[in-house]
Parts: structure tokens; sequence; C-alpha cells
């Protein structure tokens, strides 16, 4: 099967390549914010029997950050980092307040609870932030200030075109995913702090009893360390995109 579909911008995004690797048999999946964003978003794996080994949290990402903290938790499910966008990205700003009194944009103006944003390339269409024409290189297009503005707050979400080697999960071909619009808890930071059981997975489809035992080590899991080695680069792919504008559950 072979879909593909993005809907209107902005939209926070789960896209999966259910036939992905050389041979076919792995699943790459990612939160993806390079269309903007307009709600809290989390992907929950549900493994099949050849995957029941592999423990939740190196495959369970979210993107639910409340404003300005990673790791500040939401019992609502509705916090999400409205006050990190850009301005000229915001989908439906604040309406000038004081008849031009106050300068204008102006970050003090208090923002409605909704308001999605734009990426820079939903946004300006051109081609360095869209990374196309001669920005298509890695080594040439780099991120903006919206991408490092919802990588730093949602750091397992796919931020601008050539940020796949930091946000995309690579597990073992099968089972199925509970895609969570809204979902309670905070955002993770499994591809950074995990980054090296990872790997291991993506590389050879199995877990070795180490990383298990660490895996199981709340300390472990908990402890900051830099960025682990990365996981391999996206080739070709096909998504299967979810996109919605209301907060609603999806089982998959």
């Amino acid at each position: 099967m072979d879909y593909e579909f993005s809907g209107a911008t902005p939209a926070t995004l789960a896209e999966f390549n259910l036939a992905g690797g050389v041979d076919m048999m792995q699943t790459f999946y990612d939160i993806s914010l390079v269309d903007g964003y307009n709600l809290p978003m989390g992907i929950n794996y549900i493994p099949a029997k050849n995957t029941t080994f592999i423990p939740p949290n190196l495959t369970n990402c979210a993107c639910i950050a409340t404003t300005g903290w990673v790791y500040s938790s939401t019992g609502t499910g509705t916090g999400i980092f409205y006050s990190n966008c850009p301005w000229l990205n915001l989908a439906f700003p604040p309406t000038h307040p004081g008849n031009g009194i106050y300068p204008y944009p102006d970050d003090n103006v208090e923002r409605p609870a909704f308001a999605p944003c734009n990426s820079a390339c939903a946004a300006t269409g051109t081609d360095k932030d869209c990374c196309i024409g001669k920005y298509h290189d890695p080594n040439i297009c780099k991120p903006s200030q919206y991408s490092k503005s919802v990588k730093a707050v949602c750091p397992d979400a796919y931020s601008f075109a050539f940020d796949d080697q930091q946000s995309t999960f690579i597990i073992p071909k099968g089972g199925g995913w509970e895609v969570v619009m809204c979902p309670e808890g905070r955002s993770t930071d499994i591809l950074r702090k995990l980054g090296s059981e990872m790997f291991e997975l993506a590389s050879g489809g199995r877990l070795s009893t180490h990383s298990l035992k660490r895996l199981r080590n709340a300390t472990y899991i908990r402890e900051e360390r830099p960025s682990a080695a990365g996981v391999t680069r996206l080739s070709t792919v096909m998504l299967f995109v979810f996109a919605v504008t209301t907060c609603i559950m999806i089982r998959a």
C-alpha cells in the first residue's frame, strides 16, 4: 500500500513507513511538526508477537509540552507551546491591540488558548525554509527559529526537512499503533537519551540483555547525558498520515 496525505496546514502529523529498510522489514515512524502544529500528540506502539521484548519507554513518543517546559506534566492533555511560536508564524494572530497604540507584533499580547502555528516553510513558502531547490541539501538547509523552538520543547518531534536523524523511530516490522490526540503527560526525549539502545534495535532488530536491563532502570532513564548514536537516515518513504483539528483518539 502506498498512501500519502497531509491535510491543511498547520497540522501535527503522525507519519509511518510500514515497509522500511533495505529488506522492507522495518517500520519507521515519527511525530512531525514540519507542517506546523495544532495539537499535542502521542504515538503508542502495540507490539506484535515478535516484538514483545521492546519496552514501551523506547517506542512511545509524545509531543505534549506545556509552555516553555519539555518536562512539565499536564493532567488535561490540552497543554502545548503556543507562546513559543514566532509571531509571524501564528495561523490566527491576536487582534492588533489598542488601535495602534502598542507596537506590532507585540509578544506581550496575550495569545488565545488555541493558537496553531505554521512552520517556517508553511509560513513563507521560500526555498530556504522549505529546503527545496538549491537548499535541498542537509549541509545547506539549517533549522529555522521555528524549528529550534519546537525542538527545544518536543525533542522527539520532526521539526524541519532534514531533522530525520533526530526524530525517526525505527523498529522491527509488525504490531500496531495508537495515535492519541491531546494526551496527558509530558513530551518525551527518547532519541537523545536512549539513542544508543534505539540504534541497537534499529541496526540489529533486537536488544541485548544489558540494554534491556538498563531500560528497566529508572535512574538510568532519567539521568542526563549527551546525545547518543543517531538512527539511520530515511530514504524514500510511504507515509500514513493522521491530521486532525479536534482532540480525539484514534486506535490503530
